[in-house]
């Protein structure tokens, strides 16, 4: 398996303009967030009845799933693992307000396809294609990418 780096150096040639950076910055969180809310409007019905789970917190697509994506961050590393971690319960924690608020099904579809277009729109200036075309693995990496980023601002 890659390493982060290996992973990240990959990552950061298809993105290089500042523009594209800056709409990752954007995005790129607001995709993870969507999609989080997305699997978070999944029926449940399939895990109450089949597993006999009435938890809650594992009555939740969003948390199953991110379970199994951490072993993707873990295997990148413990710290990486951390954050992501750290990423996906804010997001499951604010899309359930934003469930009280309005329609998450919906809200949540809006904002993935809005930041998708960005996204696309970013790579048009980049004139690169997006990473995750080559390695769907990088659909894991940019949210990963956009925090070490961030973290290392100067």
């Amino acid at each position: 398996m890659k390493t982060a780096q290996d992973f990240f150096d990959e990552y950061a040639v298809s993105h290089q303009n500042e523009t594209n950076i800056a709409i990752h910055y954007v995005c790129v969180p607001l995709i993870f967030f969507s999609v989080i809310g997305l699997l978070m409007s999944i029926p449940t019905t399939f895990l109450e009845n089949l597993l006999g789970l009435y938890n809650p917190l594992l009555e939740n697509w969003a948390i199953v799933v991110g379970l199994i994506i951490s072993i993707f961050y873990f295997r990148l590393g413990f710290w990486y693992f951390v954050q992501m971690l750290f990423v996906i319960l804010i997001s499951v924690v604010l899309n359930f307000w934003l469930s009280n608020v309005t329609n998450l099904l919906y809200a949540s579809l809006s904002i993935f396809v809005l930041a998708w277009i960005g996204q696309f729109y970013g790579h048009k200036v980049e004139g690169a294609k997006p990473s995750f075309l080559k390695d769907l693995q990088f659909l894991l990496i940019g949210p990963l990418w956009v925090i070490q980023k961030i973290g290392t601002k100067k």
